[in-house]
C-alpha cells in the first residue's frame, strides 16, 4: 500500500462546503455572548440597584448585591403624592388608544393608497412621505397653540387624537408596501361576488395583513410607552402624568433624590414592553420580513 493511499485513509474528511469549523463556531458564539452581556449589563445593573440598600447603590462595584432589599419597590410605588399605579394606568390608556388609532387609521390610509384609484394619488402619497422628513420640533409650537385654543392641554387628547387621523406616515408606508404584495386577483374575485371597497378592506385585506398590523401595533406601543417629550409638553397635572414623567419626579436637583425608588420603578416599567414584545415577536419578524415584497 503506497504512502498516498495510507494518507487518504487516515486523514479526516474535509468539512462540507459552507460549514464552519468547530473552532470558528466557538469563537463566533463567544463573541456574541460577550456582546450580549455588554448590552444587557446596564439592565442587570439597574435590576441589581433596585434591590440594594440605599447606601450601597453607588458604593458597591459588584453586580451582585450583598443583601436583597425590596423596600425601594414599596417606597417607589407609594412614596410620591400620587401612586405609581396611577402613572402606569395613564401610560397604559394612552398606549392602547395610540395602538388602536394607528392600526385603524393608518391601515385605512394605506389601503386607499395601495388599492384605490383616485385623482392625485401619487402626489398625495409623495406628500405623505415628505412629512416623514419634517422634524417633530418644527411643528411643535403650531400644534401646541392649536391644542391650547381647543382646550386640550393637560389632557391626553393631544397625544391620542392625532393617531386616529393617520398622522404617522411611517406606518402608512409600511402597510402600503405590504398591501401591494397581496394579489389583486383577490380584490377582483371579491368585486365579482358583489363586495365593495369597505368589505374588501374588512374581509380580505385585514385578515391577510395581521403581520404588518402587529408590527405597527408593537412599535406604536413601545414608542408611546417610552415617550417622554410629548407628555412633558402637554401634561401639567401630576394626576395625568405617564410613567416617564413619574420617573422624573424621583430625581430632584434641589433636594434629595430617591435613586432606589427610581431604579425599582424603572425596572417595573420595562415589564409591559417585554411581555408585549414576547407575545407578538413572531408576527413582528414576519411583518418586517415580508413588508418589502411587492408583485
Amino acid at each position: 500500500m503506497t504512502d498516498a493511499t495510507m494518507s487518504s485513509i487516515t486523514a479526516p474528511p474535509p468539512p462540507p462546503a459552507g460549514r464552519r469549523s468547530p473552532l470558528g463556531s466557538v469563537l463566533i458564539h463567544t463573541g456574541l455572548i460577550a456582546a450580549s452581556i455588554a448590552m444587557l449589563y446596564p439592565l442587570l445593573w439597574m435590576l441589581s440597584a433596585s434591590v440594594r440598600p440605599e447606601d450601597e447603590i453607588f458604593a458597591s462595584t459588584t453586580l451582585w448585591p450583598s443583601s436583597v432589599d425590596f423596600a425601594s419597590y414599596v417606597r417607589g410605588w407609594f412614596g410620591l403624592d400620587v401612586s405609581f399605579g396611577r402613572f402606569t394606568w395613564n401610560s397604559l390608556v394612552i398606549a392602547v388608544l395610540t395602538v388602536a388609532g394607528n392600526v385603524i387609521a393608518c391601515s385605512l390610509a394605506a389601503y386607499a393608497f395601495a388599492r384605490l384609484r383616485f385623482a392625485g394619488r401619487n402626489f398625495w402619497f409623495a406628500m405623505m412621505l415628505g412629512t416623514m422628513m419634517i422634524p417633530y420640533h418644527v411643528t411643535l409650537i403650531p400644534q401646541y397653540v392649536l391644542f391650547l385654543d381647543l382646550g386640550w392641554v393637560n389632557t391626553i387628547l393631544p397625544l391620542v387624537v392625532p393617531k386616529f387621523l393617520a398622522s404617522d406616515a411611517f406606518f402608512i408606508f409600511l402597510m402600503v408596501q405590504f398591501f401591494r404584495g397581496i394579489p389583486r386577483e383577490l380584490d377582483e374575485a371579491a368585486m365579482m361576488d358583489g363586495c365593495g371597497p369597505w368589505r374588501i378592506y374588512w374581509k380580505i385585506m385585514l385578515p391577510l395583513s395581521l403581520p404588518v398590523l402587529a408590527t405597527a401595533a408593537i412599535f406604536s406601543f413601545i414608542w408611546t410607552w417610552d415617550d417622554f417629550f410629548g407628555p412633558l409638553i402637554y401634561l401639567n397635572d401630576m394626576n395625568t402624568y405617564t410613567i416617564q414623567l413619574g420617573l422624573r419626579t424621583f430625581v430632584d436637583s434641589s433636594s434629595t433624590s430617591d435613586w432606589g425608588g427610581l431604579f425599582a420603578m424603572s425596572t417595573l416599567s420595562l415589564v409591559p414592553v417585554f411581555f408585549f414584545f414576547l407575545f407578538f415577536q413572531r408576527l413582528l419578524i414576519e411583518g418586517i420580513a415580508t413588508t418589502g415584497m411587492k408583485r
